[in-house]
């Protein structure tokens, strides 16, 4: 995959990245969140595409010393070909240009393959938040950069 560009979310993404929200979670987050999110100061976005298809996307929130993660996603055709590592390591420099310290993030107990990505990052695991999940009461590792 050598034709993988970074860009900032735009309005003209959202459908693409509603898609990729409902094929990976199991609640997606609604068009109109996300079309919020264009909106909300603190919220910062990559999207990553391939020949102008989005192909994967994160975001984080900016608040106060901190980079919230709120989501990655990879389309399933794309995923295990470093999509995600690109995401994450974007998020990451979003906050080093910020001069913020610390990200934080929460993640399903059972998703290993991105607990993995996350530590592969420098990411380690600080608690538990119970029955997180509302679609299935799943509990979330919340796992800590710094």
């Amino acid at each position: 995959m050598t034709n993988l560009t970074v860009h900032t979310l735009e309005k003209d993404d959202i459908d693409s990245i509603i898609e990729i929200e409902n094929l990976c979670f199991p609640t997606p987050w609604t068009k109109e969140s996300m079309e919020g999110e264009l909106r909300n100061k603190f919220a910062k976005y990559v999207v990553i595409k391939n020949n102008n298809l989005v192909v994967g996307y994160g975001g984080l929130w900016l608040i106060i010393d901190e980079g919230h993660i709120t989501n990655i996603a990879v389309h399933p055709e794309f995923r295990g070909m470093g999509i995600g590592n690109k995401i994450l390591e974007e998020l990451i420099k979003l906050c080093e240009k910020r001069n913020i310290p610390s990200m934080t993030l929460e993640v399903r107990i059972s998703n290993t393959i991105a607990q993995n990505l996350y530590k592969k990052f420098g990411f380690k695991e600080a608690g538990v938040r119970k029955k997180y999940y509302g679609d299935n009461d799943e509990d979330a590792l919340i796992m800590w950069r710094n």
